[in-house]
């Protein structure tokens, strides 16, 4: 099945949808961290349930499985945050994932399902999201949906403003550079710098994904001499 190509900024829109009408029927979300099983729960109407996704598998590669016709997410154990709050982060970016798995491809998954095919009615697999599937052109949409959803731009400022005091971005190299010299990391893995730490309690989603956020905002520069925030 072929799924439409979606830029970032029509992304963002329908993530920021997603929570204007959630606001609409339970309140506006106006600080975060944003209620992801509530979204899912009472507005998307989405069964969710934490169970065994890798039976017999000494690693955790699936993570979430959204099944479309049964309205059902079902998301490994392991991230249940009753059971491991450490993976609380891990655990709300799975469901903001399939969240945008949801919003961005379950109607055509659906229009699919209602088309016959030559041997008797069509199916719909669920969509099964695995650590090694990133790549993926869905994924890498219903990633990206994720982090919209979950550090909205306006909050992120806001919350930005309250900690530093102003919208002025941070140079993070030297303390890159710090922190990769005592962990002993190689060039190609970034550690997370302590605002994007402090950001991500917040939010509550991992350290790297808000260092993700706030460098694609230009909250945080990873090298010097980059472009600063707002400037003409």
């Amino acid at each position: 099945m072929k799924f439409p190509f979606h830029k970032r900024r029509d992304i963002e829109f329908m993530a920021l949808e997603l929570i204007s009408e959630y606001g609409k029927k339970f309140g506006a979300i106006a600080v975060p961290p944003i209620p992801m099983e509530e979204i899912i729960d009472s507005h998307l109407n989405i069964y969710l349930r934490y169970t065994n996704l890798n039976p017999g598998k000494p690693t955790k590669v699936v993570l979430g499985e959204l099944d479309v016709v049964k309205k059902e997410l079902r998301v490994d154990e392991s991230l249940d945050p009753d059971e491991h709050p450490e993976k609380e982060g891990r655990c709300r970016f799975t469901l903001a994932h399939e969240a945008g798995h949801w919003r961005m491809h379950r109607p055509l998954m659906i229009v699919e399902r209602e088309q016959p095919s030559l041997f008797g009615q069509s199916t719909v697999e669920p969509i099964v999201c695995r650590t090694i599937s990133r790549k993926d052109p869905i994924e890498w949409q219903a990633d990206t949906f994720a982090g919209y959803l979950l550090m909205p731009k306006d909050m992120v400022l806001a919350t930005w403003m309250n900690i530093c005091g102003s919208l002025k971005p941070y140079v993070a190299a030297g303390e890159i550079a710090d922190l990769s010299s005592r962990w002993g990391l190689a060039e190609d893995k970034t550690p997370t710098v302590s605002i994007a730490r402090d950001m991500a309690k917040v939010f509550k989603v991992s350290g790297q994904s808000m260092q993700i956020r706030l460098a694609e905002l230009g909250l945080v520069q990873m090298k010097e001499g980059e472009p600063e925030l707002f400037k003409d």
